[in-house]
């Protein structure tokens, strides 16, 4: 009887904790397993090589990537996992919204993908449009980051 209780007591396990879930909005074709790594032109602002790649840890900021990425390709939301350290995106903290609201992050290191999202609602047309002339103002004024 005593051993039972010593067996049992091994085999219970606490509540393990659920992962972070991020996500990267794209017109890209991938796969689970590919890599999103640095070193490819951006899919946003003036197109030049990434130094940095981005994810999210909501969708609403996920679907605005897919949304706003250059290409004539569907738009995809890919279930991703940081491979090394990620950080805050300074474009969306420090510059515009305190505190990471958006729980956006960029990395130097490569995510996998392990999934793909494919039912999620877009933004309406006139919603796109209006950050597109917003995006576009910036730039205008010299504002096109993606974390020189």
């Amino acid at each position: 009887m005593e051993q039972n209780k010593e067996e049992n007591k091994l085999n219970v396990q606490g509540a393990a904790p659920f992962a972070q879930t991020y996500f990267h909005g794209t017109r890209a074709e991938l796969k689970v397993g590919d890599l999103v790594e640095v070193g490819f032109n951006s899919n946003y602002g003036q197109r030049k090589i990434t130094k940095y790649i981005f994810l999210t840890a909501t969708l609403d900021a996920a679907i605005w990537g897919a949304e706003l990425a250059f290409g004539e390709g569907r738009q995809k939301i890919y279930l991703v996992e940081p491979t090394g350290p990620i950080e805050d995106d300074p474009d969306l903290t420090d510059k515009k919204f305190p505190g990471n609201p958006t729980k956006s992050y960029r990395s130097t290191h490569p995510f996998r993908v392990v999934g793909e999202v494919t039912n999620w609602q877009g933004h309406p047309t006139e919603q796109v449009n209006v950050m597109k002339e917003h995006l576009k103002q910036l730039k205008e004024k010299g504002v096109d980051s993606l974390n020189d």
